[in-house]
């Protein structure tokens, strides 16, 4: 009987780093106890990923494009489309959306707060409701829908005729700067529409949210206000071949975040849900790895990947707290532990007949001491579920051969990665290093 070969693949957001001096000079990873990974990287091979190309700082969606195998630079067509497929708004040919974020603006139309609020999971979806099907002014032929996704963010979609994605956002993209108005990227007369209703809508979306009880009883309490509606990375539905016929590689994706999850439907990975995984902080991390576990285990469907995305880490960068990031770390390192341990018994019950493969890295480098993305590489490894274990357990004379050697790097972090054997290479190849494991 042939051996099954199964990989899961686990992505923490964000999570390349540099030196903090709130941790002693070392990044998030060095200073965090993630025993997990190092077992990876002490029994498998590891390198730096440059998730799109180097000296790219990369948004979450083109670095995700890039991983499977999508060049963005050939597909990419703005964010909006991802993040409204993943909160459930389905996207005709000629439906534009914007990944969008509730925000904080004052009397002199300067965007003082780009997320009002990341524990907004019972005013947002109020909010959603109250602005789903808003008639813009001089537009009546054109509806919205707005739904909630996580934390301060909601997915919006435009239909209506003779749209166009060739505009630019109203997000300043930083704290402190006028909200922008939208414009024309191009000549044509659809564009220049286009960016007037944005801007139209804008107003009265804006109009109708300082009103809302909500807002009212938010200046009470002294709370930033959700009085503005952010709109960035205008984009159109995606239509291509899917990552199964493409890779011959059966998959399927958990990932709360609305812009992961609809990049998933983009390429027809099949979405599954795990219970208290939420795409942010308060994320049960031990129930994805529970579920992935379950999935990649079953044999009537019959998965060869699965991936696994764990948002937190990026948003702690974001909110400029490393201390918390390194915690979410080893959060996620518990999590793959129980992951890994649950393969390991499943391969051991089955004499090898399905051996299982770990693959641990993230999507972009966020040094939390700068707040957003940057261009350094992140860390990558791959390895034997069955040697990661053993490593763990201190069991080296039960490893198996592994297809690529082993590294034995002490440590899984943006400064030992540089000893792998990987070395330093682009996301686009990440794939191919898989389907090698798998013998595919």
């Amino acid at each position: 009987m042939e051996t099954k070969k199964k990989l899961v693949f686990v992505l923490l957001d964000g999570l390349g780093d540099v030196s903090c001096h709130q941790l002693n000079n070392l990044t998030p990873l060095q200073f965090s106890n993630h025993p997990t990974m190092n077992s990876i990287t002490k029994s498998g091979v590891c390198g730096l990923m440059d998730p799109v190309e180097p000296g790219l700082a990369c948004g979450s969606d083109t670095a995700h494009l890039s991983i499977f195998g999508y060049d963005p630079r050939v597909y990419y067509r703005g964010r909006g489309a991802f993040e409204s497929l993943g909160v459930g708004l389905e996207m005709d040919p000629g439906d534009l959306a914007f990944k969008c974020n509730f925000s904080t603006l004052d009397d002199k139309n300067i965007v003082v707060n780009r997320r009002c609020d990341r524990n907004f999971e019972e005013s947002g979806p109020i909010l959603c409701d109250y602005l789903n099907n808003l008639k813009i002014p001089n537009f009546p032929e054109y509806q919205i829908s707005v739904k909630y996704a996580t934390e301060h963010r909601c997915g919006i979609r435009i239909r209506g005729p003779k749209l166009s994605d060739s505009i630019s956002g109203t997000d300043p993209l930083k704290d402190n700067l006028p909200l922008r108005v939208s414009k024309p990227l191009d000549e044509q007369e659809n564009s220049k529409m286009t960016s007037d209703l944005l801007n139209s809508l804008t107003k009265e979306i804006t109009k109708k949210l300082t009103v809302h009880p909500i807002n009212k009883k938010r200046e009470e309490m002294n709370k930033s206000l959700a009085n503005v509606v952010l709109f960035r990375g205008p984009g159109m539905r995606l239509r291509v071949d899917s990552f199964e016929k493409r890779t011959g590689l059966k998959t399927f994706m958990i990932a709360p975040t609305a812009i992961i999850s609809g990049l998933g439907i983009t390429i027809q990975l099949d979405i599954i849900k795990a219970q208290g995984a939420t795409g942010d902080y308060h994320t049960n991390m031990e129930s994805k790895g529970k579920v992935a576990a379950e999935h990649l285990m079953n044999e009537d469907e019959n998965y060869d990947f699965g991936f696994v995305h764990i948002k937190a880490t990026d948003d702690s960068s974001h909110d400029h707290l490393p201390k918390l990031k390194s915690e979410l770390i080893e959060k996620a390192d518990k999590m793959l532990r129980n992951l890994l341990e649950t393969l390991y018994e499943d391969e051991k019950s089955k004499n090898h007949k399905t051996e299982y493969y770990v693959v641990v890295t993230g999507d972009h480098s966020t040094p939390a001491n700068y707040g957003d993305h940057s261009c350094e590489p992140v860390p990558f490894a791959i390895g034997s579920v069955w040697n990661s274990i053993c490593e763990l357990n201190g069991n080296q004379n039960e490893k198996r051969d592994f297809i690529f050697g082993n590294d034995s790097i002490p440590m899984f972090s943006e400064i030992d990665c540089c000893d792998g054997s990987l070395g330093r290479f682009p996301g686009s190849e990440i794939i191919t290093i898989i389907k090698h494991c798998l013998e595919k």
